[in-house]
């Protein structure tokens, strides 16, 4: 933990919340404190979709939608700025013209802010950014657990040839051998598939899997049983695909699939999951050009808020 008094958010009864510099949740940047112990870093990237683009504006609508969040998690019953120095580290460039360039550029500074504090959650930007950050990841921790909630698999092989894309990075992370085979997992996964092949492919890559039919059957505390019970402690990473959420909650992505979870049963297993090994997180997929209201970009926030919320307040 950073030895400085940590530097909150700023004061909504002096500043109105819509003024200013729309870091997340109103809080310091990186440059502006001593030291940090949390990050928040975007990646606005897009250049992997292959459905629709905008989520390389995904970093800068999160972060004004994140304007209204208070500084006490009474969910977590849990104060993260008071306890730990978290930041908004600015946004990671990443090249639109040569997506290998950009997965190379993500690494690297992922790397170089995993040095200068202790987590990081990232705010993308599409599903391919999750690849190198998983690199990154692995410089410190080795072979990871994840996480993974989203409609979709995003263990195929390539798309029109190409290998890295939105929907490939977890094929990628197990065959580099960054991700636990024993112990990942997806969440949220609904919706039509290629084929019965993609399912036994998903189980040879080292993922089990959490429906959202299975959520609407046995509820969100047997989801919680059955994650538990296949990550245990060891260090987690938790990869969020916004439209794990059902297109009424967050019409603001890329490829939304009917029948998702509600933003309430997402923050509910977030918090169920808060006493774990959480060493680092991405919420991506936000494109704010299909928003309405700001509901995707609030229901974004309020889902990097309870993941910054579990990594401050396990000691």
């Amino acid at each position: 933990m950073s030895a400085h008094t940590p530097q909150g958010p700023v004061d909504a009864s002096l500043t109105p919340r819509y003024a200013g510099i729309a870091t997340f949740a109103k809080l310091p940047r990186i440059e502006d404190v001593p030291s940090a112990d949390i990050a928040v870093v975007g990646v606005p990237f897009d250049s992997g979709v292959s459905f629709r683009p905008g989520a390389r504006f995904g970093p800068s609508h999160v972060r004004e939608a994140s304007r209204l969040l208070r500084p006490y998690n009474p969910a977590q019953d849990v104060s993260p700025f008071a306890l730990k120095q978290v930041v908004d580290a600015g946004d990671i460039s990443a090249n639109p013209f040569s997506l290998e360039e950009a997965v190379s550029q993500v690494e690297e500074a992922a790397t170089e802010l995993g040095e200068r504090v202790d987590k990081i959650v990232t705010i993308g930007g599409d599903h391919t950014i999750a690849l190198p950050l998983l690199r990154a990841i692995n410089k410190k921790h080795g072979p990871v657990a994840v996480l993974h909630f989203d409609a979709h698999l995003d263990t195929w092989d390539t798309y029109f040839g190409a290998p890295m894309t939105h929907g490939t990075p977890f094929r990628r992370a197990s065959e580099e051998g960054l991700i636990d085979l024993t112990a990942s997992m997806h969440g949220g996964i609904r919706g039509p598939l290629y084929g019965k092949g993609d399912l036994e492919d998903d189980i040879k890559l080292g993922f089990q899997i959490v429906t959202t039919e299975f959520v609407e059957e046995n509820g969100v505390p047997a989801a919680l049983d059955k994650i538990r019970e296949r990550v245990g402690y060891k260090p987690l990473y938790i990869s969020i695909d916004i439209d794990v959420l059902d297109p009424a909650h967050a019409p603001g992505t890329g490829t939304p699939e009917a029948g998702g979870l509600t933003s309430r049963e997402l923050l509910r297993m977030i918090r169920g999951l808060a006493d774990l090994n959480i060493v680092g997180a991405d919420v991506v997929e936000v494109a704010p050009a299909y928003d309405h209201a700001q509901i995707t970009a609030v229901a974004a926030s309020h889902v990097v808020y309870e993941l910054v919320s579990a990594m401050a307040g396990r000691q």
